[in-house]
């Protein structure tokens, strides 16, 4: 399995750099419009570190973080592969979704990708993507998935989104495109709000079909599918006015997105139970919202 895990680090990786170099270049292509007087918008790229309760060394990666860009209000793409031993609570709740061999060795391996972007302008929506590959010594599995967050909804926009999707998920199956939408959609759920996050996008956690390389497949094409889903949304609205009424919608919604995260994400807290940087972890929270 070492094999493995290291072709799957290096995956997220090579995602990481190619979301990257298309969201500068994006930033570049901003001449005209809404906030096209300002510089390009540029990734700040720090490594994190993550280290063991008896202070050893337990993995890291890179946090790429681009603010005030001409077209990325906040955009944060990051990269981690961390090791160790799950902490109780990590540990305990593992073990209640069925993680075989968890309650006796609790040690395990991640690695993975996490991106979220709220846009300058509100008409752009805002995004989030994740993949993820975890190891135990009784068990391996994949996650993750991308979902699109409007403040301002466009149904052609939403439709573009999912059929992108559709189209990369096929190949592993009929069925599972609509699999993974309705996981996404009871996932994606404020249940304090009774609403959803956003207009949903596919989602999956635990996904061992006992065939490794085809788990990693459907992984790899749901990180294929993500730019072209959300590249030409961008690219269309960057260049649309927008009312300072526009804005305040933005910033409440950009609320729901932090209650949701701060409340519910797995991700977050899984980050924050095992010690890993907590910038890198609350990467995902926009840098202004409101509530009424």
């Amino acid at each position: 399995m070492e094999d493995e895990k290291q072709e799957a680090a290096g995956w997220f990786r090579e995602l990481r750099d190619r979301i990257v170099g298309e969201f500068e270049a994006l930033e570049d292509r901003h001449t005209e419009g809404p906030l096209s007087d300002r510089h390009a918008g540029r990734f700040e790229v720090t490594p994190t570190t993550r280290h063991s309760d008896d202070g050893s060394d337990a993995g890291g990666g890179l946090m790429s973080v681009m603010r005030g860009g001409r077209v990325f209000e906040k955009v944060g793409v990051n990269v981690s592969t961390v090791f160790g031993t799950l902490g109780e609570a990590a540990q305990t709740s593992m073990a209640a979704r069925g993680v075989p061999g968890i309650e006796t060795d609790p040690s395990f391996w991640a690695s993975g990708i996490s991106l979220v972007a709220h846009m300058q302008n509100p008409h752009a929506p805002a995004v989030h993507m994740n993949t993820r590959m975890f190891w135990t010594p009784g068990a391996w599995w994949f996650g993750g998935g991308s979902d699109l967050n409007p403040a301002i909804t466009y149904d052609e926009d939403t439709a573009h989104f999912h059929e992108v999707q559709r189209t990369h998920v096929a190949p592993h199956g009929a069925a599972l495109y609509d699999e993974l939408k309705a996981w996404a959609d009871e996932y994606f759920y404020i249940p304090h709000r009774k609403r959803a996050r956003g207009v949903g996008g596919i989602f999956m956690d635990d996904r061992n079909s006992g065939d490794w390389r085809a788990d990693f497949g459907l992984v790899q094409d749901i990180g294929r599918a993500f730019l072209p889903a959300f590249l030409p949304l961008a690219d269309r609205r960057r260049m649309q006015p927008f009312t300072d009424a526009d804005r305040e919608a933005q910033l409440i919604h950009r609320g729901l997105y932090a209650e949701y995260n701060l409340v519910y994400d797995r991700g977050t807290k899984f980050g924050l139970a095992t010690s890993h940087d907590p910038d890198a972890v609350l990467m995902s929270l926009p840098p202004l919202a409101k509530w009424v």
